[in-house]
């Protein structure tokens, strides 16, 4: 299986990412380095977490030549706008301290406030300077991703969503497949306590495989053509949701793992009523 998943603006981007919030930025700055340690490539961040500082730090300190690192951070609802964007991403620079950064994301749309458009037209414009290399979205509908599309020509690289096994937004997926949108998964375990963990479904998979319920399911992500992005506080949990490379999900328990979608999977708010400025 691939690590890497080529984006549709000809850059790549690794499949399996370290997410990093509710870290502090000492917190941060310590679990970056261990990740990097542990074989992390890809690390995802955004301004709202209050840690790209510590993110920065970590980089600074992890022996990994900068080339090898994939770095995304996200627009804070309460910096939109079109000037706002352009002099939040400088912050978030100085923050990172880095030359350039991966992938920076609009992090909600905030449809209350309709600013999403002029924030992508800024976004397009910051590609353009060589400090960004790939733009996208986080949390956005079909009819939000329409809109940019429709009012700027410029389709998104990526979507990161809420997803996991018993919320897979599958109409949405549809919609990104055709028009070449990778998607990230955040919560890919299921939320705040890690619910999809407990399921006995997963638990008796895990359990065919000799991995834990952890493993199973960031592989089901990966086998479904999705870029992961669990979290973690502890060090030890790190080597063990990356180790993930070297078994594969048969039909049959993909199929099972499938088979846990449910109507009321989705724990944050939905995108067309999240309106909150932080």
């Amino acid at each position: 299986m691939e690590t890497t998943k080529l984006m549709n603006d000809g850059h790549t981007i690794p499949r399996l990412g370290l997410g990093v919030w509710r870290l502090e930025n000492d917190r941060a700055a310590d679990l970056v380095a261990e990740a990097i340690a542990a074989g992390y490539r890809h690390i995802d961040t955004a301004q709202g977490n209050d840690n790209e500082e510590g993110v920065g730090h970590g980089i600074a300190g992890c022996g990994v030549p900068r080339t090898e690192l994939f770095v995304t951070s996200k627009l804070r609802t309460s910096h939109h706008g079109h000037e706002n964007t352009l002099l939040s991403f400088a912050e978030t620079m100085d923050r990172l301290a880095l030359d350039y950064l991966d992938l920076f994301l609009i992090h909600w749309p905030v449809p209350q406030h309709d600013r999403y458009v002029e924030i992508w037209k800024a976004l397009i414009e910051l590609r353009e300077t060589g400090r960004l290399r790939s733009i996208g979205v986080s949390n956005f509908t079909v009819p939000q991703l329409e809109r940019l599309i429709d009012e700027t020509g410029v389709v998104p690289a990526v979507n990161q969503i809420e997803l996991n096994p018993f919320f897979q937004q599958r109409e949405l997926r549809d919609f990104h497949r055709e028009q070449g949108i990778v998607i990230e998964s955040y919560s890919p375990l299921g939320g705040d306590g890690a619910v999809a963990l407990r399921h006995p479904v997963v638990q008796q998979v895990a359990e065919k495989h000799s991995r834990s319920a952890a493993q199973v399911v960031i592989r089901w992500h990966l086998q479904q053509g999705l870029i992961v992005l669990p979290k973690t506080s502890k060090p030890e949990r790190l080597a063990e949701n990356f180790s993930v490379w070297e078994f594969e999900l048969n039909p049959a328990h993909m199929a099972a793992l499938d088979a846990l979608d449910r109507p009321d999977g989705k724990v944050l708010p939905h995108p067309e009523q999240m309106n909150t400025l932080f």
